[in-house]
């Protein structure tokens, strides 16, 4: 690993323990959580029920590891929910509500098209706060800052921005007009439209600009749909005339969704900088803190995207696909290839910024087909000589570019960002 603030790996046995995953990987002020699925850590398999046991058996496992590094389940800042179907949200609902009192994280939900245990019905992930910080940061007591706001749609199972340390976390964000209710007429440029009016709105309540997003995430029913949710996102990024100068835009992930609450056809989640941090870190002047977004030319460049942009002791890795950035085509082998093409992908990028793949904290992935996935597993393990990442892996029914797989990336960044330091 790079820099002086140490990434803490960690697994209990009172949740499933993978060979290609540690459960949590801990690295500043912030715990990642690796996909948990509907598994009996004593038994090893899948747990027999419907999917309101199987949802259960997820939060009890995420439960087990939140309070294995010490904390709780107030703790946790972000979660996000895969079903098979859709139509399970209800049930799930039921017993997602019965883990968390009085607060709820940001969230989001969508369905996908194969999870990776064959009959598993959900799977759920999350992030959670880590005010003990790692070596050499000290122990604080730091505050977590949960928001709503009435300009936009509210849940009752989630709160829309949720605040710790230097990040915001933004729950994912349905074409709702707030106003009624109702998702806006018209088609996936109108919904994208609306979705991203109410990040905007939501980040206009925090007083943070659009510029802050440092990480975007696209759930989009079809994927012929994404040319007209860019041309709605090419008109809310860049925001200022500062980020216009340089033509900043965020990192930005897109995944084909099986479905989405109430027959959206997109959905979009942010993560933000929050330059005033939370409780006792001091208040700083928001201009003062400094977003390093990089491109290398040694792998695929995106109009719409950024490579990596690090904030404070994170940097956050676009989706990368199995392109050949010299040909700027898609490598034509199988997924073992493809695998290894979006990795050496995430490699360029990691070492563009003076990083390790050792680095990362978390690895997600996105598969056409989930038998891949044992080959993907063979490829996986080479890049890493220590304990390995956080990890989510899903199905998809389709990958941009016609793939076979997909991976993006979150890396501790030790050195920090203006005022920031290690």
């Amino acid at each position: 690993m790079t820099a002086d603030i140490i990434k803490v790996s960690r697994n209990t046995e009172h949740a499933p323990v993978s060979p290609f995953s540690t459960q949590s990987v801990a690295f500043s002020h912030y715990n990642n959580l690796s996909a948990q699925l509907p598994v009996n850590p004593k038994t090893g398999a899948l747990v027999l029920g419907d999917v309101k046991v199987q949802a259960e058996q997820c939060l009890t496992n995420i439960k087990a590891i939140v309070e294995s590094v010490g904390h709780g389940m107030y703790d946790v800042v972000r979660v996000n929910v895969y079903l098979k179907n859709i139509q399970n949200i209800d049930a799930v609902n039921e017993v997602y509500s019965s883990f968390f009192h009085g607060y709820c994280p940001t969230r989001t939900v969508l369905s996908v098209s194969a999870l990776p245990l064959e009959g598993a019905l959900v799977q759920m992930d999350a992030v959670l706060s880590n005010g003990e910080g790692t070596y050499p940061q000290a122990a604080c007591d730091l505050v977590k800052v949960a928001r709503n706001t009435v300009d936009a749609p509210v849940c009752l199972l989630s709160t829309q921005t949720v605040a710790f340390s230097h990040y915001n976390h933004l729950s994912a964000q349905l074409p709702i007009d707030p106003a009624t209710g109702n998702i806006v007429v018209g088609g996936a440029k109108e919904q994208a439209a609306q979705c991203l009016k109410n990040l905007k709105a939501i980040l206009e309540s925090i007083d943070a600009p659009y510029d802050d997003i440092v990480k975007i995430n696209i759930h989009v029913r079809n994927l012929a749909d994404i040319d007209a949710v860019n041309e709605a996102y090419d008109t809310f990024l860049p925001d200022s005339a500062i980020a216009r100068a340089v033509g900043y835009m965020p990192a930005r992930s897109v995944l084909v969704a099986d479905g989405l609450p109430m027959n959206a056809l997109v959905q979009i989640d942010a993560t933000v900088s929050h330059g005033d941090g939370t409780p006792p870190q001091a208040v700083e002047d928001r201009h003062g803190i400094v977003i390093r977004a990089n491109d290398s030319k040694n792998a695929p460049s995106h109009a719409l995207s950024t490579q990596t942009v690090a904030f404070s002791h994170y940097n956050n890795i676009s989706a990368q696909l199995p392109i050949d950035p010299i040909a700027g085509a898609i490598v034509s082998v199988g997924a073992k290839e493809q695998t290894m093409q979006c990795l050496n992908n995430v490699k360029a990028i990691v070492e563009s910024v003076g990083h390790v793949m050792d680095d990362i904290v978390k690895v997600n992935i996105q598969i056409k087909n989930i038998d891949d996935l044992n080959v993907i597993n063979d490829v996986y393990a080479s890049y890493f000589e220590g304990a390995l990442p956080a990890r989510t892996v899903v199905g998809v029914s389709d990958l941009p570019m016609g793939a076979l797989v997909q991976i993006d990336a979150i890396v501790s960044n030790g050195e920090g960002t203006p005022p920031s330091s290690n």
